[in-house]
């Protein structure tokens, strides 16, 4: 689908919208509490990606004349050891993860998709085929074979199809929202306009958005504004704390995403330590659920309609 030209709106003419849901301001919403009372639910995202070579991919610093190899290299970095570096510091301090994964990562890193597959307490989520291709600027027919390709790659090796989606780039069509209710998705991350879960609708019915991470987003943090690590953590356990602070209020959902070519590099590892140490040594942890977002999505599922915005 080829995306409309914008303009800005004639005199008297309402903006576009997106008709995927209404707003719903989050004073006035219904209260409820995550599993075991807790009030605060807390998802880590690691972006597991792979690249092809002389294909397009982030850059750090100015891109080289095709093929790139030392970007590549870079992003190669994070597949070849900085992932192992997170998942050991998650398996420390009994963090889960929900992972974005590229399907072609069980052709191209088949031994990291086994350590993934392994690991009970984590999610494997879909995330597109590659994040050198981007699923939303394809017309409708191929989006959707891109889609049910990558899903049927998890099918084949995990046993089940994933529940969970995040489009490459959070780069979007249209049309993604139906297309990923018709292939089966539960829930997806692409929209983070909220501290809460809602509903979205689709014309196959309604899909969930659980939030994700914009501003502890550590490519939003390192390759976009140029901060340093300790930076990026005060960030990330200041959202943390004020979030806790106002779950008292109402249950909220605290999201870290992190890139295994940005955290997994050795000098950024005592951030993401620091990090994860301090989360789990709040004084307030015990009101905390460490999780999966496929975990508060099944939650969402299960309650009656009326209480999550768009039911």
């Amino acid at each position: 689908m080829t995306a409309p030209v914008q303009r800005p709106p004639l005199p008297g003419r309402p903006l576009p919208g997106h008709g995927r849901f209404r707003y719903v301001p989050l004073k006035g919403r219904p209260d409820y509490s995550w599993p075991g009372g807790k009030r605060l639910a807390v998802w880590v995202a690691l972006n597991v990606e792979t690249f092809g070579f002389g294909l397009k991919g982030p850059t750090f610093g100015n891109p080289l004349p095709w093929p790139d190899h030392r970007n590549w290299c870079w992003l190669e970095y994070g597949n070849r050891v900085g992932i192992w570096h997170i998942l050991d510091m998650a398996d420390k301090f009994e963090i889960p993860l929900g992972h974005h994964i590229n399907s072609y990562l069980y052709d191209t890193h088949p031994e990291i998709m086994k350590a993934l597959s392994a690991r009970k307490r984590d999610e494997i989520m879909g995330h597109g085929r590659t994040n050198s291709e981007e699923p939303g600027q394809r017309p409708e027919a191929e989006e959707r074979a891109l889609i049910e390709e990558a899903t049927h790659a998890i099918q084949r090796h995990e046993g089940h199809r994933p529940g969970g989606w995040m489009t490459p780039l959070q780069a979007e069509s249209l049309v993604t929202p139906d297309l990923l209710k018709e292939a089966g998705y539960k829930y997806m991350v692409d929209w983070p306009c909220d501290d809460q879960p809602f509903y979205m609708t689709t014309r196959a019915g309604p899909l969930l958005n659980v939030p994700y991470a914009v501003e502890t987003n550590d490519y939003l943090s390192v390759i976009h504004l140029r901060q340093d690590a300790p930076v990026y953590e005060e960030v990330v356990v200041r959202q943390f704390e004020e979030l806790l602070a106002q779950s008292v209020e109402r249950p909220l959902v605290f999201a870290i995403s992190l890139h295994t070519f940005i955290m997994g590099q050795p000098h950024r590892l005592r951030t993401l330590r620091n990090i994860f140490r301090r989360i789990r040594e709040h004084r307030d942890f015990d009101r905390v659920w460490l999780t999966t977002p496929g975990a508060i999505a099944d939650h969402c599922l299960a309650m009656k309609p009326g209480i999550i915005p768009g039911s």
